[in-house]
Formats: C-alpha cells, sequence, structure tokens
C-alpha cells in the first residue's frame, strides 16, 4: 500500500510538487525524539563548554539566526535567562551585520548560539567574523542541521562547540518546518542540560500533542485553508510571540505572499494593528498554558467575538478552555498532565505549518517551492558583505 502524508498518497504529492514538505511536517515527532537523543548523548561535552562560559566574570549570551532560525533565538530568550542566570539577547544576524557594535561588547565574555537549517546564508557567516573581530573574549556554539555547511565549516575547536541535528532536520523544501522545530527543541534542551533525563517525559508529551494534530485536526484545517481569506493574523504572548511570528511568516510564505500575514501579542494588538481585522481576515489565538497570561488573552478574544468582524477565528490550546469564544478550536488534550510553557510553544508550531501547506494547495501552488516569481529561496540570495573596520568606526565616534 502507498504511503501518504497529510492526507495525500507520495504519488499525489509528488504530483502537486508537495512531497517533501508534506513529509517533513509529518515527520517532526520522529526528528524530536532523535534530536533529544543526540543532546543526551552529548550531554558531557556540551554542559562542559557552556559551562566553562558561564563561570566566567559578567558573560552574555546572543541567540542569532536570520528569517525562521532567527524566531527560534526570540523565544530562547527568556528561556536562557531564566535557566541560566546570565543575560541573554536574541539579535536577528541581518541587524548584527549591519550594527555589530550595537549587540557586541569588546570587553565582554560572549557566547554566540547560531542556528541555521544550512548555514549558507551569508549573514550566517558574517555575524561569526564580525564576533571575532568585535569581541575580545568570544565563543560560539553553532547549532545546525547541515554538517557540511558554512557556517559548520567555520567554526574553531578552540573557542567553538558544533551541534549538527540528525540528518532529517535539514529541510529540502523552502519553507523551514522540521528544522524550526527541531532546533528550537536543541534550544531549550541546551539551556537545561543539567536536567536533560528529566525532560525525556516532556518530550513524549509534546510528541503525543503533535500526533494528536497530525490525526485529529487535519480535515479541521483543511476546512480552513478552503475559507476564502486573505489576511492572516496570529497572536501570541511571551514565549509564543516568537511562534506566532514564525507562524505567520509560514502561511506567508507557502501562499507566496497572496494571504497577508501579521503578528502581534494579545495587549499589543489592542494598540491600532487591530484596524487590520476585516471580513476577509482569519484570526488565530496561540494560547499560553499560564492562567494568569489567559485572563489578558480570553480578554481580547471576547472583544474580537462581540464584534464579529473577522471571517474566521482560530484558538489553539493545550486544553479546552471553555471561555475561549472561537469559531474553531484546536485542542492539544483532554488529559490531566500538562506541558512545560517552552514544549507547548514547539507544538503550537504545527497548525500553521499545516494551515500552510492547505492553502498553497489552494492557490494552485506548489508547497515544496511555492514562490511563483523567485522572490524568495531556501538560501537567500543577493546579498553583498562589506568589510568592517572596527577601528575606525570607533574612531568616527560610533560607539
Amino acid at each position: 500500500m502507498e504511503s501518504s502524508f497529510l492526507g495525500y498518497s507520495n504519488s499525489e504529492l509528488i504530483n502537486i510538487g508537495g512531497f517533501n514538505t508534506a513529509k517533513e511536517i509529518e515527520s517532526q515527532t520522529t526528528l524530536w525524539n532523535e534530536t533529544y537523543l543526540l543532546i543526551e548523548k552529548h550531554k558531557i561535552e556540551i554542559s562542559n563548554f557552556v559551562k566553562d562560559i558561564y563561570s566566567q566574570n559578567n558573560p552574555t549570551i546572543i541567540l542569532a539566526g536570520a528569517g525562521t532560525s532567527a524566531y527560534i533565538g526570540e523565544v530562547l530568550e527568556s528561556i536562557f535567562e531564566k535557566y541560566t542566570g546570565i543575560n541573554c539577547k536574541a539579535v536577528s544576524t541581518t541587524s548584527l551585520v549591519t550594527h555589530p557594535k550595537h549587540y557586541l561588547h569588546p570587553k565582554k565574555p560572549t557566547l554566540l548560539i547560531s542556528f541555521a537549517r544550512s548555514g549558507n546564508s551569508p549573514e550566517s557567516i558574517k555575524a561569526v567574523e564580525l564576533a571575532n573581530e568585535v569581541c575580545e573574549n568570544i565563543y560560539h556554539l553553532v547549532i545546525t542541521c547541515d554538517a557540511k555547511g558554512e557556517l559548520a565549516k567555520s567554526i574553531s575547536k578552540e573557542n567553538g562547540y558544533l551541534f549538527v541535528l540528525p540528518e532529517g532536520t535539514n529541510d529540502k523544501s523552502l519553507a523551514m518546518t522540521s528544522s524550526f522545530t527541531s532546533m528550537l527543541l536543541s534550544g531549550i534542551l541546551v539551556s537545561r542540560i543539567n536536567e536533560i533525563e528529566k525532560l525525556k517525559s516532556q518530550i513524549s508529551l509534546l510528541c503525543n500533542y503533535a500526533q494528536n494534530i497530525l490525526k485529529n485536526n487535519i480535515f479541521l484545517l483543511q476546512e480552513i485553508a478552503e475559507l476564502n481569506f486573505e489576511r492572516a493574523v496570529f497572536l501570541g504572548s511571551g514565549l509564543f510571540e516568537g511562534i506566532a511570528r514564525e507562524s505567520q511568516l509560514k502561511l506567508q510564505e507557502l501562499t507566496s505572499g497572496k494571504v497577508i500575514c501579521k503578528h502581534d501579542t494579545f495587549l499589543g494588538f489592542r494598540h491600532g494593528p487591530k484596524a487590520v481585522i476585516n471580513d476577509k481576515t482569519l484570526v488565530v489565538y496561540l494560547i499560553s498554558n499560564n492562567p494568569y497570561v489567559q485572563k489578558y488573552e480570553e480578554d481580547l478574544i471576547q472583544s474580537i467575538h462581540a464584534e464579529n468582524i473577522a471571517l474566521c477565528t482560530l484558538a489553539i490550546s493545550e486544553k479546552d478552555l471553555e471561555i475561549i469564544k472561537a469559531d474553531k478550536k484546536i485542542v492539544f488534550t483532554h488529559l490531566n498532565p500538562s506541558l512545560e510553557e517552552e514544549f507547548l510553544a514547539i507544538v503550537s508550531t504545527l497548525p500553521a505549518q499545516i494551515l500552510g501547506f492547505y492553502k498553497s494547495i489552494k492557490y494552485g501552488l506548489q508547497p515544496d517551492s511555492p514562490s511563483e516569481n523567485g522572490a524568495i529561496s531556501r538560501v537567500v540570495q543577493g546579498v553583498k558583505l562589506y568589510p568592517y573596520n572596527q577601528k575606525n568606526i570607533v574612531e568616527l565616534g560610533c560607539f
């Protein structure tokens, strides 16, 4: 019997140009388990590497990446601060390259953690070079899906550690799916490297939640994709703000910009951006499992429900919350065990990936390469890099 992914047979997926995307979305639970086992295997090496840095006087951590990889840092920023007690900043490589002195301090011991699917984006390499040039005491931790990428090759064992994820995470399709969630998981596990064995049950629960989506919510997401929405808004607060940003990018990429997407926090959305909602808008709520945060989320959801101005609203939550008024709901579990918030953030990414896949097909696009005019590509093209002379910059008074 022919295998299938996301409700399509392999031959159907090949015909519509969506085989890789569908397979990569469905393979995530397997890859998360493989990623966990790989981190666990290298626990001592990773722990020793970061311990030497953390023990120094007033160190800082920078989480860097471009595009989707930058959003990993946004989610992880508060997680690293929480579990390491060290000042941490998420900075996209696209900002780091143009304004290195805004983020890199010459005298501070600095750990630059770089996230990259291929590691071939020009900014990824340049960010490492600039960190080496500006910082007197710099360390590099590279988390990548491609051992043969330029970023992986650029790291020296003298001040760096290279962690390569399982081969299957190196997505072949344009949109990053398994690579995003697996690198995000890696970052969480690194931040909690000394308690990794205790997290095994969380990985199991994470995978169960994802399987629930794949088994029980496929038709719902197909149904939503068939709706005539031209705009989509993803709302999430705290860790989920980065997930909302990644979700809106995923839907926008996979539809080649035919669906214009935005993201915001629940409170921030009231301050002007709410004006974007009309009768062609899908609004997606990424709901925290923190009861305090939920109070603010519920208030906005009730407001949008009362105004009845959106085409459709979708609530995504760990457990069913009766007070949440949404047209559609995705609930991860009806059981008692709870997933820690950072792991819930990972699985909350899946609905947008799946929705983007179906909406891409709805528009007659090829999910594996949806960009009709070649405006976006798997590895960014056309970026010129320029030499940076920090001596001249300092003399000009720019630091």
